[in-house]
């Protein structure tokens, strides 16, 4: 293994692991045995959310770890329900409690929901919990650019991460750009695609992989934290798990990585969050 992944600033003054670990869906004592051999693998970036109904096992998974909590960073997420301000306070109590910690390192809005027209007061809600709790930094998931720029314009919030679907198959351009501009930083969830064999089983994949000595998921996840974002792949095999942070050890190419993005397809891909929710 090649040690710990290095760290992101955020705009919080916080960091963030560049490479974490994706909890769902397992749940119970699948998802603590999960969490606990990725930390004995050397991740420091854990992702759960309210809706993967596995806080409690996270919180507990870390605590078995032996590890100290700061070096733990715990990212959870919030669903429609709690979409006021005073909601995300309720959210955020709630979450401490399942988890069974004082306090998250990254809290976000899972997803914007448009339909129900409150994510602008989810983020109003976000900046209250930040700065009168422990809570590190804030952010949003699935958000789309126009979500985004909605947000800074009626309330000038401008959130640490925005965590969204993105793999070479939909490497998000548009949104990777107006990440870059505002400061906010990348996280890729399903980073190896959302059926991860069609991704890993490409010729363009598989010839780089042979070239590097890796293995073709190790390159996928390469190329992310050489776009300088942050990866959360998710597996409950303790080899992948090993296997997926073992990536700071090589480098791409330009030539590799221009190639590997030519694979993208667009947006029409990913899960529109315009349409989908909860």
């Amino acid at each position: 293994m090649s040690g710990l992944a290095p760290n992101l600033p955020l705009r919080s003054g916080a960091e963030i692991p560049v490479l974490g670990l994706g909890t769902s869906p397992l749940q119970g004592a699948e998802s603590a045995t999960q969490v606990r051999t990725a930390l004995e693998a050397g991740y420091r970036l854990i992702d759960t959310a309210e809706n993967y109904r596995n806080e409690d096992a996270v919180g507990q998974a870390v605590r078995d770890s032996g590890i100290d909590r700061s070096e733990v960073f715990i990212t959870t997420k919030f669903n429609r329900r709690w979409h006021s301000v005073d909601g995300v306070r309720h959210a955020y109590k709630a979450s401490l409690e399942r988890l069974g910690v004082d306090y998250v390192d990254l809290l976000l809005v899972h997803w914007p929901n448009p339909d129900q027209d409150r994510y602008v007061d989810a983020l109003r809600g976000l900046e209250t919990v930040l700065k009168d709790t422990g809570l590190r930094a804030i952010g949003t998931s699935n958000f789309k650019p126009a979500h985004l720029q909605r947000v800074l314009d009626e309330t000038g919030i401008t959130p640490d991460v925005n965590q969204i679907q993105l793999s070479p198959y939909s490497s998000r351009k548009e949104s990777r750009a107006y990440h870059a501009a505002h400061g906010i930083v990348t996280e890729s969830y399903s980073p190896v695609g959302a059926s991860s064999d069609e991704l890993r089983n490409n010729p363009v994949i598989t010839g780089i992989a042979i070239e590097h000595g890796k293995s073709p998921t190790q390159v996928v996840l390469r190329w992310h934290i050489q776009l300088g974002l942050v990866a959360i792949p998710r597996s409950s095999n303790p080899g992948r798990i090993a296997e997926n942070i073992d990536i700071f050890d090589f480098e791409l190419n330009e030539q590799e990585m221009s190639t590997i993005s030519g694979l993208d397809r667009g947006e029409s891909v990913v899960t529109d969050s315009d349409a989908f929710g909860h």
